[in-house]
């Protein structure tokens, strides 16, 4: 069979599903490759992220069209034997990058995250590193919540020993932080670590943790980033506060606005300023860039 791939809104991320159902159909002899919508195929996989997003709005010339992915069905899952395939890079011509879940699951269960509802509230393995990388010089880590998982130690031990460098793409917890856990994370090759301060009532011991995380590692905002969910039940007070406090504390901080299409002209300001690193690190003060702005 003649196969069409279509990510709807990865554009500017590799498609991990895609990858591995284009592995499992080229290991069953068909033919495979990025939608073309000037060719005609046998069957296309339509692959959406996120619900909000629209539609591929243009024909699409196949006998049989899969539409796939959260964006579509919250609840779909690939299939076992595709979900375990060795993505097949090649599709975005990737050659030193691996992608991929070590675990899945999350027992935090915040209201603004589909992981929890869709994987489980608890973290489980369910990969070994050599499941998805063989030998790429980087790792992008895409795990919802790594040091909530039983088998941490074993896995982050893992990916010690690739000698890779590794992103933590998704935010480590840093709630779940220890001492031993910050050690063993060190002895990985970091290219970033993300982490993440969602809500106000976890200010206190985010803050702490992440400044005895500071003290036992010494990492800077070079390596470690943390994430800031904005226009979700925080006032822009609160939002600005976390910003200011990341920076003195000596980490990166990182917008994400919920809902984004409905958020206040302030709070993408603030996405702006904060995200955009040169501005950020020219104009100190958010108020100073605001009124700029106008």
């Amino acid at each position: 069979m003649k196969i069409g791939l279509l990510a709807v809104d990865s554009h500017n991320f590799p498609n991990l599903p895609l990858m591995k159902v284009s592995a499992w159909h080229k290991q069953h002899g068909d033919s495979v490759e990025v939608f073309n919508a000037l060719f005609e195929y046998d069957k296309v996989y339509v692959s959406k992220v996120f619900d909000f997003t629209p539609d591929y709005p243009y024909p699409i010339r196949a006998k049989e069209v899969v539409c796939g992915g959260t964006g579509y069905d919250r609840t779909a899952n690939l299939l076992y034997e595709v979900e375990r395939m060795y993505p097949d890079y090649s599709l975005y011509d990737l050659k030193n990058t691996a992608y991929g879940f070590l675990t899945r699951g999350c027992p935090r269960q915040c209201e603004f995250c589909l992981v929890s509802k869709k994987e489980g509230c608890q973290s489980v393995k369910v990969a070994d590193l050599s499941n998805f990388w063989k030998g790429q010089k980087e790792i992008k880590l895409l795990d919802p919540n790594l040091l909530a998982c039983a088998d941490k130690n074993e896995l982050l031990q893992q990916l010690v020993e690739s000698k890779a460098k590794i992103d933590f793409t998704q935010g480590l917890d840093i709630r779940l932080m220890t001492e031993e856990l910050a050690e063993l994370i060190m002895r990985c090759k970091i290219k970033m670590i993300h982490f993440a301060w969602d809500f106000e009532k976890d200010s206190d011991v985010i803050t702490r943790k992440l400044k005895e995380f500071k003290r036992q590692t010494g990492i800077d905002q070079r390596k470690a980033r943390v994430y800031i969910l904005t226009n979700f039940n925080t006032s822009f007070e609160f939002d600005l506060y976390r910003v200011y406090e990341l920076k003195n504390l000596g980490f990166d901080p990182y917008i994400m606005i919920y809902d984004k299409q409905n958020a206040s002209r302030k709070i993408r300001h603030l996405q702006r300023w904060v995200n955009n690193k040169i501005i950020f690190r020219v104009c100190e003060k958010f108020e100073d860039y605001n009124l700029k702005l106008g």
